[in-house]
């Protein structure tokens, strides 16, 4: 009897055993999320850090209770809060460098004030006024993106683009918890790993995607697990905690710049508003639930540890509290003058050279404003014959 005919044979030599062809240990997030504030570890946080934090922090707060109120006296079209996660778009912009890129989602216009963008320019798109509304060159700050995810690829491309160039460059890319369930958010951390981009990816989990609970999306144990799948480390930190999602977002950064690649960071934080002024929130959740995230508030966890260390008395936290009332009194009275507004902007800095499609439309609305003031005139020449 031949081997091939030996019962319980294959007839064939197996091949090696298979192994990962990277550990995933170190990928794997820690159980917990990280924290510093109130913790042992918060003794060596820099005094100057935590109190730049405070400031913008408060800003943030106000900033976004004055874009609520601009909403509802119909300044402005919409407005996606980001209460309660101020600490994200804080540290964000802050973990950055000067040279380096930020890519937001629609609810991180703080973020964008806070990198340095002007207030009013940053609401210009939710005013419904312009494309963007800033040059994003200028503070090196992509368009506010709509669509869910789409900025993730986008910032995958600038990072890979810029170490291709020998650029020293990073790309730090904002989404929500309901961005990863889209398409783009699988190819920008697919090519991203692949490529090894100096990129970071901060997703904000804030507890829903619109009315749609986080647990009704994913199984995984964490989204910064997803980090293991495409072989990039996941980072889980505390959401509220500034001091620790500047510190988490500062590692990756640097990582990322030192040619490590990727990283996926998930912040746990919770959305106090709801979605947008159009939304209900008491539909799909309860005062409780909101009651104990209030108890957990970023800015109260970062005074606290700033008056438990005698860094912050009464008259410095008052100053603070000036400073951010002065400027929602001025964006408030820069967002109450109508802007002059020139309808054929619809076209201007679509497309470096305007598509065929975009010509014909831009004709076919200058017919119709030219239409519409000979009529207007007809009726001002009657009116003035009467």
């Amino acid at each position: 009897m031949t081997v091939l005919e030996q019962p319980g044979t294959t007839g064939h030599t197996p091949p090696p055993a298979w192994q990962p062809r990277t550990d995933p240990a170190p990928l794997l997030p820690d159980a917990e999320p990280f924290r510093l504030l109130g913790t042992p570890d918060s003794d060596g946080l820099d005094a100057g850090l935590l109190r730049t934090l405070y400031r913008h922090l408060v800003r943030g707060r106000r900033y976004n209770r004055q874009a609520t109120a601009l909403t509802k006296q119909g300044r402005l079209a919409v407005y996606p809060s980001s209460t309660g996660q101020e600490a994200c778009e804080v540290a964000a912009a802050l973990a950055l460098e000067e040279r380096d890129w930020l890519f937001p989602s629609y609810r991180d216009t703080l973020a964008v004030v806070a990198r340095g963008v002007d207030p009013v320019e940053a609401l210009t798109l939710l005013r419904g006024d312009w494309h963007t509304g800033y040059d994003p060159v200028e503070h090196r700050v992509a368009p506010l993106s709509t669509p869910l995810a789409t900025q993730l690829p986008h910032a995958v491309g600038l990072a890979h683009a810029a170490r291709l160039r020998g650029d020293d460059v990073v790309a730090l890319a904002m989404v929500g918890d309901g961005g990863t369930s889209e398409g783009d958010f699988h190819e920008a951390l697919n090519f991203a790993a692949v490529w090894q981009a100096p990129v970071v990816f901060l997703v904000q989990n804030n507890g829903f995607a619109i009315s749609v609970p986080l647990d009704k999306q994913t199984a995984a144990p964490s989204l910064a697990h997803k980090a293991v799948g495409y072989g990039m480390p996941g980072r889980l930190v505390d959401g509220n905690d500034a001091a620790a999602v500047h510190s988490v977002l500062s590692d990756a950064v640097r990582r990322a710049r030192s040619g490590g690649g990727p990283t996926l960071v998930e912040a746990v934080t919770y959305r106090i508003d709801a979605h947008t002024n159009a939304d209900d929130a008491t539909r799909y959740r309860t005062d409780e639930q909101v009651e104990q995230w209030l108890r957990h508030d970023p800015v109260a966890l970062v005074e606290r540890e700033l008056r438990g260390r005698g860094l912050l008395d009464d008259d410095a936290a008052k100053a603070v509290a000036d400073d951010a009332e002065a400027m929602a009194a001025d964006l408030r009275e820069r967002m109450n003058a109508d802007p002059v507004l020139d309808p054929m902007d619809l076209f201007a800095h679509v497309y470096a050279e305007p598509t065929p499609q975009l010509r014909e439309q831009a004709e076919q609305l200058r017919a119709e404003l030219d239409a519409e003031a000979e009529t207007d005139g007809e009726h001002g020449r009657e009116a003035g014959a009467r």
